[in-house]
């Protein structure tokens, strides 16, 4: 009969206990002024955002905006070098130096000439105990 030896009636597969929790960063800058603020590690793409936001304009900056979000990844933020023509640039990607690797090419791609990286950050998963 199956299961009367004892067999496989009482055991079960491996139970979870925990759960990984995804978290969020962002990267809010100023126009006017330079300014920028991050975050790391947030729960939610809008507590990311507004705490990057919160601390651009901790600088007094009345400008800032979100230029980019990402979720359980690596950025790098890069700026062209002062003189320099062109914009700020954001890249994501699962490391920091592979973020930093691409936003140095997307800034001199958009004519940022020679750039400099000015922040790198990786916001990483949770786990969680049950």
């Amino acid at each position: 009969m199956p299961g009367s030896n004892g067999g496989d009636a009482g055991s079960s597969g491996p139970v979870a206990t925990g759960r990984w929790i995804k978290t969020w960063g962002a990267i809010a800058t100023a126009v006017s002024t330079g300014d920028m603020g991050a975050s790391v590690g947030r729960r939610s793409k809008q507590e990311a955002s507004s705490e990057a936001l919160s601390r651009c304009a901790s600088h007094g900056a009345r400008d800032c905006k979100v230029g980019t979000t990402y979720k359980n990844q690596c950025v790098a933020y890069a700026d062209p070098e002062r003189g320099g023509k062109g914009r700020v640039s954001y890249s994501v990607a699962g490391s920091k130096e592979e973020a930093a690797n691409r936003v140095l090419s997307h800034c001199a791609d958009i004519g940022g000439g020679q750039c400099k990286v000015l922040y790198t950050d990786c916001s990483e998963p949770i786990f969680e105990s049950f």
